[in-house]
């Protein structure tokens, strides 16, 4: 939040910065507008006297305010012959809301919160290399020729996959849907679910990854007051625009994190947040593991991606041995 602050208040500095250059390029190449400013100035010593004096204060500050109101508009007209917007003058903001205060009508404006979850989750993934995972280094090629245990085509599967996985990061929004990506190890599921992050990353949005079990343990942390974190992980799990939990069904069972989880996926799901899930287990070895309040609220509300084929990384290594040989 300190770090949001100071970005905030460099905001405003930058945009009184800008607004005195703009002044001072006006007064240079339309004299004109200096006039017309030492006038606006005179009218405010005015009305600080028209007060003071308290003699028909009424009127006499409503005739200051239309000889304002004109003196601004000679100011705009001026501008708009010379080339420059009417509102070339004002001050623009970042956010015009809470004129990058971070303050709106008394509380946090939108904008810091927003960027203080950003500069949080960026903290919680330095770890994560997003970079390394896309669509374009994400090969169909180790799906060619595999078919499932039903006899269809694991290529055109995982084609159908990827390409949901593509459009759905080409559109993401706040009000996406949420996914579950179900199927054994090394079969994609971390790579796409990075492309999505990837992608949604470069769109600003906030995104949080990591294993189901990590995010646990620091939220576990946290809450039996383990480590002073200096920061609310379970609220960032429950606010951030995307949380793709990866691993799920590998932490520890206990109460506090199945309650943990219900709390996650339930709260995220009245707040209208996607959230992308991966799991090795399928729904039988789901409904075991989890109360059935946590299984139903995932098949019944997430978009279900079935991963099918063979280990990739068991495949490449023996790509790799049998160049060796040849070699």
């Amino acid at each position: 939040m300190e770090q949001a602050m100071q970005r905030i208040a460099n905001r405003r500095n930058k945009a009184k910065i800008q607004n005195e250059e703009r002044i001072q390029e006006i007064e240079t190449r339309i004299p004109e507008v200096i006039e017309i400013n030492r006038q606006l100035f005179l009218t405010g010593r005015d009305l600080m006297q028209i007060i003071q004096k308290g003699e028909n204060v009424q009127q006499r500050v409503e005739q200051l305010r239309r000889q304002n109101m004109q003196a601004q508009q000679m100011v705009q007209q001026l501008l708009v012959q010379h080339g420059y917007p009417a509102d070339y003058l004002d001050m623009h903001y970042t956010c015009e809301k809470c004129q990058d205060t971070g303050y709106y009508q008394g509380k946090f404006c939108t904008c810091l919160t927003e960027l203080a979850g950003k500069l949080a989750a960026k903290k919680l993934n330095q770890s994560v290399q997003f970079l390394d995972c896309s669509f374009s280094n994400f090969s169909l090629e180790y799906y060619q020729g595999l078919h499932t245990s039903n006899g269809a085509s694991c290529y055109t599967a995982m084609e159908r996959v990827m390409n949901y996985c593509r459009e759905y990061a080409r559109h993401f929004d706040t009000n996406a849907p949420s996914i579950l990506m179900e199927g054994k190890t090394g079969l994609g599921k971390t790579h796409l679910s990075l492309a999505i992050a990837n992608e949604v990353l470069k769109k600003g949005y906030s995104v949080l990854y990591d294993s189901v079990i990590n995010f646990l343990r620091q939220v576990e942390k946290e809450h039996f007051g383990r480590i002073n974190a200096g920061t609310d992980t379970l609220e960032l799990l429950l606010s951030c625009d995307l949380l793709i939990l990866d691993d799920l069904g590998t932490e520890f069972h206990s109460q506090f994190y199945q309650s943990s989880i219900y709390n996650i996926i339930n709260t995220r799901m009245n707040r209208q947040k996607p959230t992308i899930i991966s799991t090795n287990m399928d729904y039988n070895e789901i409904s075991k593991q989890y109360e059935e309040r946590i299984t139903s609220r995932i098949y019944t509300t997430y978009t279900c991606l079935l991963f099918v084929g063979q280990d990739i990384r068991v495949l490449k290594k023996q790509q790799e041995q049998q160049r060796k040989k040849i070699v």
